[in-house]
C-alpha cells in the first residue's frame, strides 16, 4: 500500500498508474468527502461482490428476496408502514 502523486491535465483528467488500475481495475466511483475525495474500485457484477463479501444466508438468497428484504428495511429505517 503507498501514495501516488496525480495531477489534472488540461481537461481535468487524472491518470491512475498502471499498477494500480491492474490491481483495482478500469472503473471508480468518485465518492466525495468532507475533507476531499475518494475512488473506490466498482466490480465488473455488484452482485457477485456483494454476495463474495457476504453470509451465506446472502450469499444462497434470490434477487426477489434481496429486493423484499432491502425494501422492507429501508421502510422501517424511513418509520413508514406503507407497502
Amino acid at each position: 500500500m503507498g501514495t501516488s502523486e496525480v495531477a489534472t491535465d488540461e481537461r481535468g483528467r487524472i491518470t491512475i498508474p498502471k499498477e494500480l488500475r491492474e490491481r483495482f481495475g478500469e472503473r471508480y466511483r468518485l465518492v466525495e468527502l468532507r475533507d476531499g475525495i475518494k475512488l473506490l474500485p466498482r466490480p465488473d457484477d455488484p452482485v457477485a461482490a456483494l454476495r463474495g463479501a457476504a453470509s451465506e444466508a446472502f450469499k444462497q438468497a434470490a434477487m426477489d428476496e434481496l429486493r423484499a428484504e432491502g425494501l422492507d428495511e429501508a421502510q422501517e429505517q424511513a418509520g413508514e408502514n406503507v407497502r
